[in-house]
């Protein structure tokens, strides 16, 4: 008799082994597909670039990958390339640009440069050259929400310049682009 409730002890503690077991298991599965879940929506959200606009830095047909996260925690940097929709149009395309002057900024360009409060802007990033300075011809000055953006194919690019696309408000932008995805070669970190 004594050896018939040991077997049955030993029974009980195998089976809550087992359930502690596979609940451990359970419980990582559910963490590891939630935090798959928020990288995906924070940092995967793919926009396909359209046009020639951002050549060379985001060709015609590379899918970016877009940060949403950060600029929760910070704000938007001129250089930074952003995602955003013209105008808050939900149901526009995705647009993907360079930001060149910040809130409380003047922008203006005149002889194909381009001058943030009066001072000549000196880039480090490659671009074409400014033929027509649009809306820009004239001083530009930016809300405290407001971002003037443009492409780096100066010659091939709605942005800023084009009364319909105008200065981005900072609730338009969606997020920074930091990853192209290409077959074409233009594959890595932007």
């Amino acid at each position: 008799m004594k050896k018939r409730i040991q077997f049955g002890k030993e029974k009980k503690q195998i089976d809550y082994d087992l359930i502690r077991t596979v609940g451990i298991w359970a419980f990582k599965i559910i963490l590891i597909c939630l935090l798959a879940l928020v990288i995906v929506f924070y940092f995967g959200r793919q926009v396909k670039n359209s046009g020639d606009s951002m050549r060379p830095a985001v060709l015609d047909g590379d899918i970016v990958l877009v940060n949403r996260m950060i600029y929760d925690a910070s704000k938007p940097k001129r250089g930074d390339i952003i995602v955003f929709k013209p105008n808050g149009n939900e149901n526009a395309r995705s647009y993907i640009k360079r930001i060149i002057g910040l809130p409380g900024e003047t922008v203006q360009i005149k002889d194909g440069e381009i001058y943030i409060d009066g001072e000549k802007l000196e880039e480090k990033y490659e671009t074409t050259a400014i033929e027509d300075a649009g809306t820009a011809s004239e001083e530009i000055t930016l809300d405290g929400d407001e971002y003037f953006v443009l492409g780096d194919n100066r010659r091939n690019s709605e942005d800023s310049r084009m009364a319909d696309i105008g200065n981005v408000k900072r609730s338009e932008i969606e997020g920074k682009a930091w990853f192209v995805l290409s077959t074409k070669g233009n594959f890595g970190f932007i």
